[in-house]
């Protein structure tokens, strides 16, 4: 997990690189393209096939991970790279929202305050964003959190169905490869230039590295440790940001990335159960 993390953060700074010819579309096409182009390879030599009859449970996923991924890449552009990383991840406090609405489980103790500690920690977070240009890069961070977090309660339920991890990949892939074409097309196709690839390439790479990273971690340790360590990604964002663009982090920030930290542990802690019908 501390090596899909610290990749994550070697995406990140691709990312952040290429953005400043490319927008956020043309950086998810090609993030996503070199995906597809490694987990096909990895089906042919193991020869899996991809045929599912979940297709619909993929779409929901893929749908939300790809307007989460969009949008997460705008962030980045907009924002100091550890903010927008740490407004991705509170995903796990949204997850626990979506278990709420589309479940209907019943909260618990610990739920309300992973909830209320993650709330305040966004609030101190976006508070020196309120009055600038940022703002809008900063709620669109936000709402990628939401949105990876229903991708998430997608992935947990295509789990359920048995769906195995590299299919999941393979079809998100597919989707958002699809989707950024279809944005790119719209807003006109051009050829990256020479000095971007290294960085577009460089993202799909890192990306596809952090996924089977930390797909094993999950299949192979702790849930709930997988979960703490993933908020390095955290810290290696906040060392990349200021090492390659000068960002630098005032004890708000801090303090507010610790809350939201907090709060996505607590909420890994939380053990689901259905509402009783009245």
């Amino acid at each position: 997990m501390v090596v899909a993390s610290f990749l994550f953060g070697c995406m990140g700074v691709c990312v952040k690189f290429a953005a400043e010819n490319n927008d956020s579309g043309e950086i998810v096409l090609w993030r996503c393209m070199i995906a597809l182009l490694i987990v096909s390879i990895f089906m042919l030599l193991r020869r899996h096939h991809p045929r599912t009859v979940h297709l619909r449970s993929h779409a929901f996923r893929s749908i939300s991970g790809f307007s989460a991924l969009f949008l997460y890449f705008y962030a980045i552009t907009q924002l100091p790279l550890a903010t927008a990383v740490t407004l991705n991840y509170t995903s796990p406090i949204f997850f626990v929202m979506w278990q709420f609405v589309l479940r209907g489980v019943r909260p618990t103790r610990l739920a309300w305050v992973a909830l209320l500690l993650g709330f305040l920690g966004v609030v101190l977070l976006l508070r020196p964003t309120m009055d600038s240009d940022n703002l809008l890069g900063a709620l669109l961070g936000l709402v990628s959190g939401g949105l990876a977090g229903l991708a998430y309660f997608h992935i947990r339920e295509l789990g359920s169905l048995g769906e195995p991890e590299w299919r999941t990949v393979f079809y998100f892939s597919l989707f958002s490869a699809v989707g950024a074409l279809i944005w790119v097309a719209w807003r006109g196709f051009r050829w990256p230039l020479t000095e971007d690839l290294g960085w577009l390439i460089g993202a799909g790479i890192f990306a596809t590295g952090a996924q089977l990273s930390l797909t094993r971690a999950y299949k192979s340790g702790k849930t709930l440790l997988s979960n703490a360590l993933a908020y390095t990604t955290v810290i290696f964002a906040s060392l990349f940001g200021g090492l390659f663009f000068g960002e630098r982090i005032d004890l708000g920030g801090w303090l507010a990335m610790a809350l939201i930290i907090t709060s996505g542990v607590m909420a890994s802690r939380i053990r689901f159960t259905k509402a009783k019908a009245p």
